[in-house]
Parts: C-alpha cells; structure tokens; sequence
C-alpha cells in the first residue's frame, strides 16, 4: 500500500484515523499496531513475519542486555539483524556474482540455477536498522529497554515510516510512544505537511519519472547527449520528490497522531560542497551510520589514515544498503572518494571559491552519481556517463531536443516548480504566511493542493516510489 492510493486516502487513512481517536486514548498504540500490521500485509503478505520476527528478537535482546547479559544480548541482535538483511536483501546478488564467477572460472553452474530467487521484503532496510539501533542504545545505556511489547512493536511497525523511512530511533520517540498528545494546531501542521508531501511525489515526482524512465532505457545509443544531461538532471528532482515528498508524509502523518518525527531533508541541492550535501540528504541514514558505524569504527580520532578508511567503508556500505547491485556500490564508494577528496584539503580550497562555482561543483558530483544510480546495471551505467561525456547526435539533434522540452508545457511547468522547491522559499513563506490575514489564503492553498492530488490518482497517473526497492 502506498500513501499516493486511493484506497489509502480515502479509505485505510480514515478509517484507522476515526478509529484512533474515538477509542479509549490506552487502546491508541493498539489501534495503530493493527493499522500498521494490515498496512504492511496489505502489499507484502506472508513477508510481514519477516519485520514481526526481527520485532521480537530485538525486543528479547533488550531484555537480555539490561539484566546483565549485555554482550550475549547485543551479538544475538546484531547477528540476527544482519543475516535476515543478508539473506534476503544479498542473497540474489551473492548467486549472481557466483554464476559470474563460475563463468568466467570456464566450470559448470548448471546445478545452482535451481537455487530459487528470494524476495526482498519492503522497508527491510529500514526497519532493521530501526531495530539494531534500540539494541545499541540499551547496551551503551542511552534508553532503557522496553518491557512492554506492544509499545515496542508499534514502534517498529508505525505505518507511517515503516516501509521507506525515515529511520526513526527509539530514543527520538520513547516518550511519545508512552503517552502523547494530538492538538488542533498539530494535528493541522501534520495535514498541511502531508499534503505537501503529496503534491511533491504527485505533481513533480512523478512528471519526471515517465520521461526519465524513457531516456534511461534507451540510453544505449538512442538519445544524444543533451538528452542524457536532461535525464540525469530529471533523475535528481525525481529521486528527491520522491523520497523528501515520502518523508515529508511520513512526518505528517505521525504528527496527526501525536509523533514528532524528525526531519530527513534539508534542501541538499543548495548544497556547496559533498560533506554538506550528506548532512542534508536522507540525513536519517546518514547519522545513523555516523553514529553506529563510522564512530564506532574510530571515527577521526585514531589519525587521518584511519579516518580515510572508515570514511571508505562507511559509504561502501551506504552503497550497499541502497541495493543489491555493482550499480549502488560504485555510487557509494564514488561519494567516498569526494569526501575523502575534500578532507584531505580540497575543502579549504573550495571556500575560497566564488560560491556559485561550489554550488556548481557540488551539484555536478552528485548528478554524475545519479547516472551511475538511476542505471539498470554496471554496463548501462558506462554507456549512460559515456554518452554523457562524449558528444552524440543519437537520434535527435539539439534542436529535436529544444523542441520537445519547449512543447511539453507540464514538463515546463513542472521544472519551474522543482527548481523554485528545491530552495528554502517556502520556510519562508511559511513564515510570511503565519500573518492572520494569510491564513485562509494558506489553508486554501493546501486543500488545492490536496484535491489536485486526487485528481492525479484517480486519473491513474504514473505513479512509482524510487525507495521502495531499498
């Protein structure tokens, strides 16, 4: 199920929200545990034991580590965790690389093509690490662990980050998952902030993804080099409505029932530099593996080799973690490289720089890493960034190129708008807004927004989610 259906918004939403607040404010965790669990069984079936086991196991291991056996309990969580994300998320990805191998070793693989494919479940990335970082903070004593399962499992299960996030640490929400409260004001705050939401994956998200999703699959020689620019360009705002239009639902909607979620995107193509672009993309994940991995491993403390090295393996999994592919881990490492680049002193020389030449910069880099991203495999991936960088005619000239992009209006339109979003304009208007005299033109805006929604998804518009696959 996803938050752009109707059968979400007009019917499950509703519904569990009418639900919600007309029981008894005790039966409320329930209320959403349940809503939670069918949300999730809803599209993933019998996957949804996958999350409910990692639930128990991490909630046991909280236990554990508080009445004393404390390493016992931390091995069992991290272990668990990571051969479930191991086996279904890597597996495929481990047979393939061994078919390959096999081939290339000239010795027989016949017999491993009956091992069967196994599926990867929704959000599992998420939610794993979700768990493995309650484990963490009991045994290093941050939050004590939590004996009241039901509480637990609606924390790992709230519907409203549980399949792409944003990672939400049971130390950011302990006290709300005890006792919270919903007011008028909030609740309000939390409908604007979802249907804004919404209008990004609907209105800008969306009108990207068809025409990326063309020029990417012809990318073997069918597009010329404008185009492929174009695409790239079109990949950036759609990966980044997408996900930052999720996450702000996401927020919304755990504000609506009484959750202050935290935010995960801080307008990174403002950004001047790759370090500040990592502090303002998907920043859930980013002080997640600051904070359980890159720290933990030394941090900068232990010299600046080491550091470089952490730094590697840090973005080596973050590639990782975004999918099983060679695609991914290129992507992650590539971002390393920029950040190690930049820390060994490159930084300095940037802020010297005329500031647009470091926009420019930062905004090169990653749309670059979107071209290795958005590729199907390694292969597309190289003719993509060579058909990028060694002029082609392909199939269009410029001026095919100038035409179809002036013709289609929404397309127009559309990049207007991402252009203007991806910069803090509306924090400013909002601010503007507050004044009594704007209010209604505010809250009329919204349910414009809303509606126009709608109409979107009841006209069957393309619709895909980028972060589901991870």
């Amino acid at each position: 199920m996803v938050f752009s259906s109707a059968y979400f918004l007009l019917l499950f939403f509703p519904l569990t929200l009418l639900l919600y607040f007309i029981v008894p404010k005790k039966y409320r965790n329930l209320v959403l545990l349940v809503a939670s669990i069918y949300f999730y069984t809803y599209g993933e079936k019998f996957l949804v034991l996958v999350m409910l086991f990692s639930t128990v196991v991490d909630y046991k291991c909280g236990i554990l580590i508080e009445e004393g056996k404390r390493k016992l309990g931390l091995r069992i969580s991290i272990l668990t965790n990571l051969i479930t994300l191991g086996v279904f998320k890597y597996f495929n990805f481990a047979i393939d690389n061994l078919y390959s191998i096999l081939d290339v070793l000239d010795i027989n693989s016949e017999s491993l093509h009956n091992i069967p494919e196994i599926v990867l479940p929704l959000g599992i990335s998420f939610y794993v690490f979700q768990t493995m970082s309650y484990t963490i903070d009991v045994y290093r004593g941050n939050v004590k662990a939590d004996r009241n399962l039901l509480e637990f499992a609606t924390y790992v299960t709230m519907f409203p980050q549980l399949v792409a996030g944003p990672i939400v640490r049971y130390i950011d929400i302990q006290k709300e998952i005890r006792d919270r409260e919903v007011t008028l004001y909030g609740f309000a705050k939390g409908l604007e902030r979802f249907t804004i939401g919404l209008a990004k994956k609907m209105i800008i998200a969306n009108t990207f993804a068809s025409t990326v999703d063309i020029i990417f699959t012809e990318s073997g020689g069918g597009f010329s080099t404008p185009y492929a620019w174009f695409g790239v360009i079109a990949y950036s705002f759609q990966i980044y409505y997408d996900f930052s239009g999720y996450s702000d639902m996401a927020i919304g909607l755990g504000r609506m029932f009484g959750f202050n979620l935290l935010e995960n995107f801080n307008y990174p193509y403002i950004s001047k530099s790759i370090q500040e672009f990592w502090r303002r993309w998907h920043i859930s994940l980013s002080t997640w593996f600051r904070d359980y991995l890159y720290i933990p491993l030394g941090g900068n403390r232990k010299g600046k080799y080491r550091t470089y090295v952490n730094l590697f393996i840090v973005f080596l999994v973050t590639g990782l973690w975004h999918g099983a592919e060679w695609t991914f881990v290129i992507w992650g490492l590539y971002h390393g490289i920029f950040i190690i680049i930049e820390k060994l002193g490159f930084d300095k020389i940037l802020e010297k720089t005329w500031k647009p030449i470091q926009h420019f910069y930062a905004l090169l880099v990653v749309n670059i890493g979107w071209g290795l991203f958005r590729a199907d495999d390694f292969e597309s991936s190289m003719a993509y960034l060579k058909t990028m960088f060694v002029y082609t005619q392909g199939n269009q000239t410029v001026n095919d190129f100038i035409a179809y992009f002036s013709n289609t209006n929404e397309l127009v339109f559309t990049t207007v708008l991402a252009l203007i979003f991806a910069t803090p304009i509306y924090p400013y208007l909002e601010e503007k807004f507050k004044n009594p005299n704007f209010l209604i033109f505010r809250y009329f805006s919204v349910i414009i927004m809303l509606l126009l929604c709608i109409i979107y998804i009841a006209a069957g518009s393309y619709n895909p989610f980028i972060y589901f696959r991870f």
